[in-house]
């Protein structure tokens, strides 16, 4: 069995309303199935700032109007890619407080990571339903 060892940089935005939080279903990688937060990698000159209207844009359809750099964090997880082929993922984020223009969300798929974007209520969210790197932000936010 092989192991790839892998970072990934990106960033992330935390956007709720009314006790509900917007998510995406992600559509492949060691996340598929589970809820995420959006947003998603930095771009060669691109800024975190930059990536996070980007990608709020690509997987849920919204306009950034307000943007709070929230923390820094990362998890370490292993998912198996292939038969003899396990990825050892390091995540960072970089996580922002979110205000966006629109109140519907993208439902449909972006042909990328994302399967669609739901409002969720935050308190009905367990473990299992987020990805890892989403359970641990969320708590994060929880005890600032």
């Amino acid at each position: 069995m092989e192991t790839i060892v892998k970072t990934h940089v990106g960033a992330y935005g935390i956007v709720i309303r009314e006790n509900k939080i917007a998510l995406i279903k992600k559509a492949r990688g060691g996340y598929k199935g589970k809820y995420d937060l959006p947003g998603g990698g930095i771009e060669h000159d691109e800024t975190p700032i930059m990536a996070l209207h980007r990608e709020l844009m690509e997987e849920i359809g919204g306009t950034v109007t307000e943007a709070k750099l929230l923390d820094a964090t990362s998890v370490t997880f292993k998912w198996q890619m292939e038969e003899n082929l396990i990825e050892d993922l390091h995540h960072v984020g970089i996580l922002y407080t979110v205000k966006i223009e629109e109140n519907n969300l993208k439902v449909e798929a972006d042909g990328l990571d994302s399967d669609g974007a739901v409002w969720m209520e935050i308190d009905k969210l367990t473990e299992d339903m987020l990805s890892p790197f989403a359970w641990y932000s969320l708590k994060k936010l929880m005890y600032k």
